[in-house]
């Protein structure tokens, strides 16, 4: 019996031995696992490989550099600071010459009118009925600001009769009689082209206006509208430190550039007297002498400030584009060329001897060249 028994002990104990289930193996370091998310669905949840930062893109050197700016973003050259709405001032009559500088300017530390010593002199005003109307051609041969863009469009027809449909769509405000009569401050627009630089208009004109408001200050009840709205005379400027300046908006470069160009008038190696009397090579070698001032931005306050009409810059791509247009290229494909050979729409030498033959109107030459792209060119044919 015993024996028996043991033996059939034995046997279940065996039997267990065999049926009982083994251990679930160890999950893999590597297995997936996954998460139930609320919609049932299940979702991988394995952390990824972080990927490896992509390197920041090298410059393209085939990329064509920025546009210069066109009339639209240098326009704060020529626009005075006063703002306030007033009736225009009316246009007086005084002699004009093509190759001087025809802006009443302004001595930027005392205000006073300069009149010129071997340009125009101002003649007295001229009544309203013997002013000429618009398209009624004069008899005089006296040049002034009264005839001066007339006689200029003039010229430019005669040397390309295409001249004609682009100037009877654009008018010319800066040498009309008007823009001749506005008085302008060589100090505020030289520092304006200097803020204008490498920046949008709309961006321009809100600094320039914190720079003026560092002079003065909008919450300050003692200064008039008026005063408010100055701009600062060159010795307010050097009386500022460069990071009073730069809280303005403007970088540090700018603010030093501001602070130099001060110095240079305060000392009396620019004065409104010498830009209104000497001749143009000499302005833009004492200009380009000034830190911040290249040659593009010479030229531009040549034209848009002084009143110049002889001036012409082939370093603008607005003014390449325009005269590849005006003589019968196909502005596209060299636009998705790049501009041609060092991203130009033309050479330097070809610019030059194209608008040779308008001189001595050139600058009136290049500021229709800016309009071209906005006139269908086909109707100049």
């Amino acid at each position: 019996m015993e024996t028996r028994r043991s033996a059939r002990l034995g046997a279940i104990s065996k039997f267990a031995k065999i049926t009982e289930p083994a251990p679930a193996p160890a999950p893999t370091k590597f297995r997936k696992r996954k998460a139930v998310e609320e919609d049932g669905n299940e979702q991988d949840t394995t952390p990824s490989t972080p990927r490896r930062p992509r390197a920041a893109p090298k410059p393209d050197l085939d990329q064509p550099p920025p546009a210069t700016p066109t009339p639209n973003a240098v326009s704060l050259i020529a626009e005075p600071v006063n703002t306030i709405s007033k009736p225009k001032p009316a246009a007086v009559n005084r002699l004009a010459d093509p190759n001087r500088t025809n802006a009443l300017l302004l001595s930027p530390q005392t205000s006073r009118l300069i009149s010129s010593t071997t340009g125009p002199s101002v003649q007295p005003p001229t009544s309203p009925s013997a002013i000429p109307l618009e398209g009624i051609k004069t008899t005089t041969s006296t040049t002034t600001t009264t005839n001066l863009l007339e006689e200029a469009c003039a010229h430019l027809i005669k040397v390309d009769p295409r001249m004609k449909h682009l100037i009877e769509k654009h008018h010319c405000h800066i040498f009309s009689p008007e823009g001749l009569s506005e008085k302008i401050d060589p100090f505020e627009s030289l520092a304006s082209g200097i803020i204008s630089q490498q920046v949008s208009g709309a961006a321009a004109k809100a600094i320039k206006n914190r720079f003026i408001s560092l002079f003065y200050p909008g919450n300050d009840t003692t200064t008039t509208t008026h005063e408010k709205k100055k701009f600062p005379t060159p010795a307010d400027v050097i009386g500022k430190s460069i990071e009073t300046l730069r809280t303005a908006g403007l970088s540090q470069r700018k603010a030093e550039y501001l602070l130099g160009l001060a110095q240079k008038f305060v000392s009396g190696e620019l004065t409104a007297q010498m830009l209104a009397d000497a001749p143009y090579e000499e302005v833009l070698e004492k200009l380009i002498a000034v830190r911040g001032l290249g040659r593009w931005s010479v030229e531009m306050f040549a034209c848009f400030g002084l009143k110049r009409m002889d001036v012409f810059s082939t370093g603008d791509l607005g003014v390449q584009r325009g005269m590849a247009a005006f003589v019968g290229r196909d502005v596209g494909k060299l636009k998705a060329k790049g501009g041609g050979n060092k991203w130009k729409y033309m050479s330097e030498r070809e610019m030059e001897e194209i608008a040779e033959g308008f001189r001595p109107y050139r600058s009136l030459f290049m500021w229709y060249m800016w309009r071209v792209e906005e006139t269908d060119i086909s109707t100049m044919e």
